[in-house]
């Protein structure tokens, strides 16, 4: 594996001029050095400091043609060395004011001092080099950074402690146990001799399988918590889903119109209910349609239809009887009830009947009855608000399993995600090798094709760590 820590990275931790402080970090061998070249303290030096304190200083810019220097900033210097700090190495955080103009000239005078500039995500790769964290752990701090909900935060925050790489640990654990007994049997073959209880293996195998396919299975649940509930608004051209997506918005994110075909693509956006994220899709109106662009906008409507957790499907109360009756076997043509949650809104009750009688009411009674699984049906007013309120609450209770426990394990990545079913199915193999009573050399290999996939999520004797590694943090960003 190529060594990176002989050299000393510099990076903005932060970014400039979204609050009152920058933070720029140095972490490597010279850091002390190259940050004493740039920051004059009041009082000592940064190499004769002593770790986890915090010093005040100043920074010039570099000397002018003519010689002179002009203070760039008044900065606070913290002191971190190896291994107790965020990479394992000495590190330095120079805290500036929010100024991109300060940063990019401090930035520039570290590197004249003979730092180098980062590569994204080089501060914690380098933590996982130097043992900080395993490569799970390591894939959760862009985790941390970017939720946005206190559900995704919880879960990722479990990660990054090591939730999930105990779970693995423990997996890792059950297999190197039983690859071992069948190494030991390799090693006396010539004696024909069995260290492994061929009954107990199989009740280890399954037991094992059924924890790591436990763990994929969460994947969906992990997926959701992480990138948002999927929900498609669906209904035929002017039944109010603009409107509706506005009104759960709180604000004119969608145009508005009486002219049946105006949204013609998909629009999304997010809001978080109560912690769980939303990504809420307003779709084209679905009818017949000659217009070639519009059509489009319907194909749309369909995939992501079925793409979605819930789909809110719209319906006018002032619609006519055959249509609506047309629009609700459409929906029970598309809707997988197996898999996805239908909510039926019935739509514009402020303009129905001034006795207040819904003459659709037979219709969609007609519609909910023969279903297995019988979908919510809410009265609203898109444009009033009427029943918008209730509609969110009734969409926080449906997901209301992703609101996690603090020692909750979600896999949330789909890099882990293929690495479990990879051991799930070499595990699977593994038992059926032994119930045919193939040899214990051929069990032995599927036992370790099970291992190198859990191996790969931990970072554990990478097959090819230099590809993988810059697979991974490519995608943090600089300063991480």
């Amino acid at each position: 594996m190529k060594n990176l820590y002989q050299d000393t990275i510099v990076a903005p931790a932060t970014i400039p001029g979204t609050g009152a402080i920058s933070i720029v970090r140095l972490s490597g061998p010279e850091c002390f050095r190259i940050a004493d070249a740039v920051v004059q303290l009041t009082s000592g030096t940064i190499s004769d400091s002593a770790a986890y304190t915090i010093h005040f200083g100043k920074v010039y810019t570099a000397p002018s043609p003519v010689g002179s220097q002009v203070l760039l900033d008044e900065v606070l210097v913290s002191v971190f060395r190896a291994p107790h700090s965020y990479t394992g190495e000495d590190a330095v955080e120079i805290s500036t004011h929010a100024s991109s103009y300060i940063v990019q000239e401090l930035v520039g005078l570290l590197l004249m001092a003979g730092a180098r500039f980062a590569e994204p995500g080089e501060f914690t790769r380098r933590a996982f080099l130097n043992g900080k964290m395993d490569l799970a752990q390591a894939e959760a701090v862009a985790d941390v950074i970017s939720s946005t909900t206190a559900a995704a935060h919880r879960v990722a925050m479990n990660q990054l402690k090591g939730g999930f790489s105990r779970e693995l640990t423990e997996l890792r654990s059950e297999l190197l146990e039983m690859a071992s007994l069948l190494e030991l049997e390799l090693d006396f073959s010539e004696e024909d001799v069995e260290f492994a209880d061929r009954e107990k293996l199989q009740s280890l195998l399954r037991s094992t399988r059924e924890h790591v396919d436990r763990l994929a299975a969460s994947f969906h649940q992990g997926n959701l918590i992480k990138s948002g509930v999927p929900v498609a608004i669906v209904g035929a051209a002017n039944a109010g889903k603009s409107t509706l997506l506005n009104a759960l918005l709180g604000e004119d994110r969608a145009i508005v119109s009486d002219i049946a075909g105006t949204t013609r693509d998909t629009i999304e956006e997010v809001l978080n209910l109560d912690g769980i994220l939303f990504r809420f899709i307003d779709t084209a109106g679905i009818r017949e349609s000659s217009d070639v662009i519009e059509q489009i906008g319907i194909d749309r409507t369909f995939r992501k239809l079925s793409e979605a957790e819930i789909v809110l499907a719209l319906v006018d109360v002032c619609a006519p009887e055959e249509m609506l009756s047309d629009q609700l076997e459409l929906l029970r043509s598309k809707v997988d009830f197996s898999s996805q949650q239908l909510f039926l809104l019935v739509n514009k009750v402020d303009l129905a009947a001034s006795d207040g009688v819904n003459k659709n009411v037979t219709t969609i009674n007609n519609f909910v009855f023969p279903l297995d699984y019988k979908p919510l049906v809410l009265e609203i007013s898109a444009k009033t608000g009427v029943g918008i309120s209730a509609l969110k609450s009734a969409l926080v209770s449906a997901e209301k399993d992703l609101i996690p426990t603090d020692d909750a394990v979600f896999v949330t990545n789909v890099r882990h995600l293929d690495a479990l079913r990879r051991a799930s199915s070499a595990l699977q193999d593994c038992m059926t090798s032994l119930s045919r009573g193939i040899p214990s050399d051929l069990v032995a290999e599927d036992l370790r094709r099970a291992l190198s996939a859990i191996n790969a999520i931990l970072g554990t004797d990478l097959l090819d760590p230099e590809e993988i590694l810059h697979n991974i943090f490519r995608k943090h960003c600089i300063g991480k």
